[in-house]
């Protein structure tokens, strides 16, 4: 049985070795390499590790490990939301996140900041629509802003 910090740890050599776009690639080439892999514990990882999306030499966004300020940018959302979010959900092919009244458009801010997995948000007085990226479903966002949000980093 592996644990978590060698399947982690073989995702971050993945990552370098390899331009990897999506959940369901990281997921493959873990399998590949020997370990079960499901879609929602990547999905964990991925937040957990930090991981960001670059654009490659073709243009393409591909996970990588994160610089400096990419953690200083997650750092600032986890505690956006940690502070601020009241409650998020999946809502066909958006995520919708209430939030404390006022605090909806810095939140928004943060997001649109921290992630490139997200195409944009529209916020208002205590609700943000998230729209993710193509390729990545409403679920899986949901997902990486829930572990943030309940303390898995």
């Amino acid at each position: 049985m592996t644990t978590k910090f060698e399947r982690q740890g073989t995702i971050l050599q993945l990552v370098q070795e390899r331009e990897l776009a999506t959940q369901q690639e990281v997921a493959q080439a873990l399998r590949d390499a020997g370990y079960p892999a499901v879609q929602t514990t990547v999905s964990r990882d991925i937040a957990q590790l930090g991981l960001v999306k670059v654009r490659n030499a073709e243009g393409k966004l591909v996970y990588a490990l994160p610089g400096a300020d990419d953690i200083d940018r997650l750092n600032e959302l986890i505690t956006a939301l940690r502070r601020w979010a009241v409650s998020l959900e999946p809502a066909g092919a958006l995520v919708v996140i209430k939030t404390v009244n006022g605090y909806a458009t810095p939140l928004a801010d943060a997001i649109d900041a921290a992630t490139t997995d997200v195409a944009g948000t529209i916020a208002g007085e205590n609700t943000i629509f998230v729209a993710p990226r193509d390729g990545l479903a409403a679920a899986e966002l949901a997902e990486q802003f829930r572990h943030h949000l309940e303390g898995d980093n």
